[in-house]
């Protein structure tokens, strides 16, 4: 079965001198690691891409196992 869903384009942080939120945004650290984006298909495929799109699915069979348990057509943006 194909599927026309997509991983979305990653969040990227934005640098400030002033760490105060409006009321309506939040914010998280910065951690050193590989931003990356999870994705698990209908057809049970699991793909995890690095902001530049490479393929990192292989370097992390931990997270592929785990992500075989989301929902169809989810998409998780991270650091790992």
């Amino acid at each position: 079965m194909s599927s026309t869903w997509s991983l979305p384009d990653p969040m990227l942080a934005t640098p400030t001198a002033d760490p105060a939120l409006a009321p309506d945004h939040a914010a998280e650290p910065k951690w050193d690691g590989y931003r990356a984006l999870v994705g698990r298909w209908p057809d049970d495929r699991v793909l995890i891409r690095s902001r530049s799109g490479g393929d990192l699915t292989r370097a992390f069979p931990e997270i592929v196992g785990a992500a075989a348990d989301l929902p169809d057509n989810t998409a998780l943006d991270g650091v790992m």
